[in-house]
């Protein structure tokens, strides 16, 4: 996947920070300069954190492992839904649960108790129900799908998070932290670049900042999966030549051990002939008198 270029990356917006006054000083060195009190992002360490970020993405796609992406923010939220769901990945787009990640199992009895709902309106057991009863437990599983829909497929929690605004987002950050969870997020001025792993200092409340550095990282994750699929292909690969030796090697040894037995059984047979052989005349010779 190609990396955004400079101009892409200016005509995006990625480098519009917040105000002067709310910057957070762990920022520096991702700022470039202060225009007309607000801080422009430095778009060449954007660069090189996108890259490091989208590397990152990559292996952890090509191991086969999860991504969960996060933002509630309106101008993100759509966006980052679309990205996850292209490559299937987790997310959560309206509001993070407190105990989302720490107390996944709880979280788990939710999501069944909403496949549980599905699944008796696909079979028709609720048509046993009034309709009031059926309306409130419709609306229930509306209500747990609008929140828990983008983690419903998942059985274990994810490797890492994807973060748009950690400052809007610090629950989601501070759960995945506690867990040792990986963390990568879209990083502007007013927020701490060191609260996670690799911060990408950008834009974080233009949809279209939002929208580049989403594909960038969808790319990556694209490329992890084919390489994946290559590497398995070659293995299966390797794997079944290793069959064919082991089972033509399988078929020479068992034909080597019949023959052995064979000719085993024929020197047996003809020790036996041999002895019936001269035993005979033995037997045919006349008694002395």
């Amino acid at each position: 996947m190609k990396l955004p270029s400079y101009n892409e990356l200016l005509e995006a917006g990625v480098h519009y920070g917040h105000l002067k006054r709310k910057w957070n000083p762990k920022m520096l060195p991702y700022i470039f300069m202060e225009r007309k009190g607000i801080h422009i992002i430095d778009l060449n360490r954007t660069s090189e954190r996108l890259e490091a970020t989208g590397a990152a993405m990559k292996q952890i796609a090509k191991s086969g492992r999860k991504i969960l992406f996060v933002a509630t923010k309106k101008q993100a939220k759509d966006i980052v839904a679309n990205a996850a769901k292209e490559v299937n990945m987790p997310y959560v787009t309206e509001r993070w649960l407190g105990g989302m990640m720490t107390n996944f199992q709880t979280i788990r009895k939710s999501i069944k108790k909403m496949n549980s709902i599905d699944a008796m309106l696909a079979d028709g057991s609720l048509s046993s129900i009034n309709k009031k009863e059926k309306l409130t437990l419709t609306r229930e599983r509306n209500k747990l799908e609008k929140v828990l829909g983008g983690i419903a497929n998942i059985n274990r929690l994810p490797t890492a998070v994807f973060v748009i605004d950690i400052t809007h987002e610090h629950i989601a950050i501070k759960e995945a932290k506690k867990l040792g969870m990986k963390t990568f997020a879209v990083v502007d001025t007013n927020s701490n670049p060191n609260d996670v792993d690799f911060p990408i200092p950008g834009n974080d409340d233009a949809s279209k900042s939002v929208k580049l550095i989403c594909d960038y990282l969808v790319g990556m994750i694209k490329e992890g999966f084919t390489e994946k699929g290559v590497e398995k292909e070659a293995a299966d690969k390797v794997a079944a030549i290793a069959k064919a030796a082991a089972d033509k090697a399988a078929a020479e040894s068992k034909a080597a051990a019949e023959a052995k037995s064979a000719e085993r059984a024929a020197a047996k047979a003809a020790k036996a002939a041999k002895a019936a052989a001269q035993e005979a005349p033995a037997k045919d010779a006349p008694a002395a008198e």
